[in-house]
């Protein structure tokens, strides 16, 4: 591993915190972290810790022995120096003769000690950095490390690896066990340059920065020459399929059997999360292995992975191309063992606890498709991708244990006593989740206007909002460029979410553009170049969320942006209202043929919406058709309020949340009984 040390990134490193106020030990803390941080062969998503012990004045001027340690769900790649909050020193070393200590006194005693009270909760690993001697200690989980002890074995062959370089600590559930065993272990060799925790990580100490971080690269490096040396040949495939469907196709089926359902409100009501599908050769090979119902089901390679993964992934057959019927009884029949599963090590292992635990809901974070790659899941799409990440480091390690000899994990009553562990849990926080979460929101014509305005709706919401335009050069977030006048773009384009997110809940075809003509005098062109934009497109992007939607088993939500030119025409405006009627009676039409699919299909009927559909000189040229002045014209309705973008996408949100109204069209307008439908 490469020693990313820089002498002058460390100076400036020095002088910027300086003119912070803050001194070189914790500015120097800050510089290795981050480099401990950035690499994720050694830390990932909040894992790691790293300390040192200085001094800082308190309130009174008084200059105290302090320990700044990470806190508690801090990102290491990228943390500040807030991030490693100081606790009196004194008071946690006295706690080291105490024969035994509670979660809940060891969290209250570190807390009370904080300088600044709004600090983050340290460590749940404070302690052992308080306990060891040493100035500064930092702490990963390096793979190659976990891959050569994760293992029947594994302390012998730490032990050749390390010789007196490192001192070996068999497991212990982390907190003021772990910090007992391991100051006991630091003391009994006090020469050691790190610390090998078995089937856990490994930690580095030093006189300064540059020494324990030096320490860590090259006690990694050492595991890695190790695992080097090997080159026996693991993953014997299986036989696969001769097609394998693709992740577009397999997704929502997945999607739909991994959901919570609900105790009312139908199918669209069922908790559902958000997928992040990730292949390569590697992920390929493991997943396509001939063992993989042994090799997969060991367990996590660290233990905090388990609240992020769970124990294990769900492992379901090939998805085999063209037969989704097939993999779908596959897949539900792997789920329902894999849930039943669940519930009996719950129950297992509750029976010890005391308090008992609550069972945390039971579907899998993980899932693993021979012959197609691994999908990570959670609530939101970060916590998908958190699921994902630790998935591929997972192929890895058990990949590197495997050609060195049989991956072993910590048993399973540690991985549940880590899953369930409060102190562990609390990194997950308890935010409420607002309205639309778990919901995947497709915006057509999304990158300006209504749509732009919609999107923002709907990711304020909490939906994770995909746009779909031509030009999403400007949009933040997940956009697709797509043309929705070209049938092979939509299609690519639902497959392409469908295989990033899992599929599709909510869609709002808003894409439109105005054409204008006398009707008896519209050539043919312009009149098909509207119907083509304004109804067929709208067909084309409902047909394929439909299509997603009926996989996933979840029902939907279709929403169409109609227009007031459906049901009240104005002069020389019949190129643009004839598609849009049409487009008002599918949305109708969809809500009659698929409603028995819980697929909702509702309307909006705005008007008269400075937008790019609407411009200035639209606004112009419409006022005088109708002969009114602009200001009339915009704001000529029973409230006298111009209507806004913001207001219509308002609209959108409120049909999406109204889970049992379809078929029903919502006027925003202001009010204009002439253009009321009737």
């Amino acid at each position: 591993m490469q020693n990313l040390w820089s002498d002058s990134d460390a100076k400036a490193a020095i002088a910027q915190h300086a003119a912070k106020g803050i001194g070189e030990d914790l500015a120097l803390r800050v510089y290795t972290t981050r480099l401990l941080g950035g690499e994720p062969r050694l830390v990932l998503h909040g894992g790691g810790n790293t300390s040192v012990k200085t001094k800082v004045a308190d309130i009174t001027g008084t200059s105290v022995d302090v320990l700044c340690v990470k806190g508690s769900g801090w990102d290491m790649g990228t943390i500040e120096a807030p991030g490693l909050p100081a606790v009196r020193l004194e008071p946690l070393r006295e706690l080291v003769g105490l024969q035994a200590l509670s979660d809940e006194d060891m969290v209250n005693v570190q807390r009370c000690n904080l300088l600044d009270s709004k600090s983050p909760n340290p460590s749940v690993e404070t302690l052992l950095h308080a306990f060891l001697p040493h100035k500064f200690i930092d702490h990963t989980h390096s793979n190659a490390v976990l891959a050569l002890t994760d293992q029947p074995d594994g302390e012998a062959l730490a032990a050749d690896v390390y010789g007196k370089r490192a001192a070996l600590v068999p497991y212990v559930m982390p907190g003021f066990a772990l910090a007992k065993k391991t100051n006991e272990i630091s003391r009994a060799n006090p020469d050691v340059e790190g610390l090998v925790l078995l089937k856990h990580g490994i930690f580095s100490m030093g006189a300064t920065a540059e020494e324990a971080y030096v320490r860590m690269i090259d006690l990694v490096t050492l595991a890695e020459k190790r695992l080097a040396k090997v080159t026996r040949k693991i993953f014997a495939g299986a036989t696969l399929p001769g097609r394998i469907a693709s992740a577009a196709d397999a997704a929502p089926i997945l999607r739909g059997l991994i959901s919570l359902p609900a105790k009312d409100g139908g199918r669209e009501a069922a908790q559902r999360f958000v997928f992040e599908f990730r292949t390569n050769p590697a992920i390929l090979a493991y997943v396509g292995g001939k063992e993989i119902a042994r090799y997969s089901q060991q367990g996590p390679v660290t233990p905090d992975h388990a609240i992020r993964t769970k124990g294990v992934p769900l492992v379901v057959p090939a998805p085999e191309a063209g037969k989704p019927d097939a993999f779908k009884a596959g897949a539900k029949a792997a789920l329902d063992k894999y849930v039943a599963d669940y519930h009996a090590y719950f129950q297992r292992h509750n029976v010890r606890q005391m308090p008992s635990k609550t069972e945390l809901d039971p579907m899998p974070r993980v899932v693993l498709a021979p012959g197609l790659g691994l999908f990570g899941i959670g609530s939101t799409s970060k916590d998908a991708k958190i699921a994902a990440d630790l998935a591929e480091t997972t192929v890895e390690v058990v990949a590197d244990a495997e050609r060195l000899g049989t991956y072993e994990c910590i048993p399973e009553p540690d991985i549940f006593d880590i899953e369930y562990w409060s102190l562990e849990q609390a990194k997950l926080g308890a935010t409420a989740e607002k309205p639309l979460a778990r919901r995947i929101a497709v915006v057509t014509g999304g990158a300006s206007g209504i749509g732009a305005a919609t999107a923002a709706a709907f990711a304020k919401e909490g939906a994770e909002v995909v746009v779909l335009d031509r030009d999403v050069s400007k949009v933040a977030g997940f956009a697709l460029a797509c043309d929705v006048t070209k049938a092979d773009q939509v299609r690519a384009a639902f497959d392409k979410i469908a295989a990033t997110y899992g599929g599709v809940d909510i869609v709002v075809s808003n894409a439109r553009a105005a054409w204008q003509g006398r009707i008896g005098e519209v050539d043919d062109k312009t009149l098909r170049e509207s119907f083509l934009l304004n109804f067929w497109a709208h067909q084309s992007v409902a047909q394929n969320a439909v299509r997603i939607m009926r996989a996933q088993g979840l029902g939907g939500c279709l929403l169409f942006n109609a227009s007031k030119q459906a049901v009240n025409p104005g002069p020389d405006f019949g190129p643009y209202g004839l598609p849009k009627a049409a487009t008002l009676f599918l949305s109708r039409q969809y809500a009659l043929d698929h409603g028995g699919d819980g697929i909702r299909s509702n309307a909006v009927n705005a008007d008269r919406i400075r937008s790019g559909l609407l411009t200035d000189q639209m606004i112009a040229e419409r006022s005088k058709k109708r002969g009114l002045s602009e200001a009339d014209y915009m704001g000529g309705n029973l409230l006298g309020l111009e209507v806004t973008a913001a207001d219509v996408a308002q609209a959108f949100v409120s049909l999406a949340k109204a889970s049992k109204t379809t078929g029903a069209v919502v006027t925003v307008d202001g009010g204009n009984i002439a253009a009321a439908l009737r």
